[in-house]
């Protein structure tokens, strides 16, 4: 992935603050990200939360938006009232304005990567597919493992399966060295 749950929510904080927010604005925002992070995470204890459908949010990863955005207002206002601030603004904001231009030049980054691998891959496939999450949670701790990227992972898989000699959809994968 490439924007973590905290990047998301750096982001949002950025884009919902440029008019400016007072400390009771950002207080506000503090409770009301601290009620949904406590209320995403008792969901994702209940056994409620397992049965999904395919395009649900998955708990986990809402639970983790919602406690990375708490983090970033409880930042905020832990700002505000060390710098003595009555309104914050994202430009005043040294780290958020470094983390900014920060991921400016990674999203550029990704882009010239990808107008790269477009133009490589002209006689490949791209798909985009839907993964389950638990697939999905396998297939991100295999790149963190390997330090390739979910997509790569993916590809390998698929150099390395074997199909059936029958003809039938049976696909296995042999050991392999991810690359």
């Amino acid at each position: 992935m490439i924007w973590s749950s905290e990047d998301l929510a750096r982001d949002l904080v950025r884009r919902n603050s440029t008019g400016g927010l007072t400390l009771a604005q950002v207080t506000e925002a503090v409770s009301e990200a601290a009620a949904r992070e406590q209320e995403t995470r008792k969901e994702l204890r209940s056994p409620s939360s397992r049965e999904q459908e395919p395009f649900d949010w998955d708990p986990e990863e809402l639970a983790e938006r919602w406690a990375a955005r708490h983090t970033e207002w409880l930042r905020i206002q832990a700002l505000m009232q060390a710098s003595g601030w009555d309104t914050y603004k994202p430009e005043q904001d040294v780290e958020g304005t470094l983390w900014a231009q920060e991921r400016e030049e990674r999203r550029a980054g990704f882009l010239a990567r990808h107008a790269a691998d477009r133009e490589q891959a002209a006689d490949g496939l791209r798909a985009d597919i839907w993964l389950s999450a638990r697939a999905g949670r396998l297939i991100r701790a295999l790149a963190a493992r390997t330090g390739l990227t979910p997509d790569q992972v993916v590809a390998q898989i698929t150099e390395n399966a074997v199909l059936s000699d029958d003809g039938t959809v049976t696909v296995s994968v042999p050991p392999f060295t991810p690359r």
